[in-house]
């Protein structure tokens, strides 16, 4: 397994969520396993997994930083983002949107067990608490080459790597997921053809009405997404904080808001 395996989610690593065999896994007793079963070997073919956590390990054994420190330094710290931790300050935590799920009967109720605030080890592929004007932030500064506001945290050079297809010849094809309380079965603009790059897929058709072929976007569990489109100069964030994810009504509203962004984009 390379580096370049776990950037572009072709490690073999799952989720519980995106692989019935990981969801099933029970060590022995006496045996440990802290990254879990291969579903398949490094390079054929592309499943959404920890891979980006064990990315946020690497970071803290090269930097020799635990990794808040290290984002705070590198990323939120040049760029202004003041409301974004793993650790949230006592004095915000009141601001904190709580996470709620939709059931069956279209209700929705809150989550009993919320994500933690502290106390907890952070991971490169999760656990952050943010805002949508921090995040949009973060990708108006790779929309603008790593640079936002004279504060820099990547080389142009390097963005520009980031959103090329570095999966060959394989594709992004929609999964079916195994656990349904925490996501419902989801699928991308091209299923199949999508490609990865380092971080972000990459939209192998333009849409109408909407982002433009080669935007890059990703999304996290409780319904928040976010996309660049270079072609355009165009990038949207919207959080909300509720799961399963990929809910249908969640998606309707995440097309009704970036095909409205476009609009005001065209006049």
């Amino acid at each position: 397994m390379t580096i370049r395996h776990l950037f572009t989610h072709t490690s073999g690593l799952g989720y519980g969520f995106t692989n019935p065999i990981v969801r099933d896994f029970k060590p022995r007793p006496g045996e440990e396993y802290p990254v879990g079963p291969l579903v398949f070997e490094p390079g054929e073919r592309w499943l959404y997994g920890t891979s980006t956590d064990w990315l946020g390990r690497l970071v803290e054994k090269v930097s020799g930083l635990p990794l808040e420190d290290y984002f705070r330094q590198r990323v939120f710290t040049p760029l202004g983002m003041a409301d974004t931790f793993y650790f949230v300050p006592k004095d915000k935590e009141a601001r904190l949107v709580k996470v709620n799920r939709r059931l069956v009967d279209g209700s929705i109720v809150r989550e009993p067990v919320q994500p933690p605030t502290s106390g907890f080890t952070p991971v490169g592929g999760g656990g952050l608490s943010s805002t949508a004007s921090d995040y949009l932030r973060f990708t108006r500064a790779l929309l603008n080459g790593g640079e936002l506001d004279g504060g820099r945290i990547l080389s142009a050079g390097t963005v520009a790597l980031m959103g090329q297809n570095h999966i060959g010849t394989l594709g992004v094809p929609a999964q079916k997921v195994a656990m349904p309380e925490r996501s419902d079965d989801f699928s991308f603009i091209a299923d199949g053809r999508d490609k990865w790059g380092l971080g972000f897929l990459i939209t192998a058709d333009s849409v109408p009405g909407k982002r433009s072929a080669g935007s890059l976007s990703w999304g996290g569990i409780d319904n928040t997404y976010y996309w660049l489109d270079p072609a355009r100069g165009i990038t949207g964030v919207i959080l909300m904080q509720f799961l399963p994810f990929a809910d249908r009504k969640a998606l309707a509203l995440y097309d009704a808001f970036e095909r409205g962004v476009y609009q005001l984009a065209s006049r």
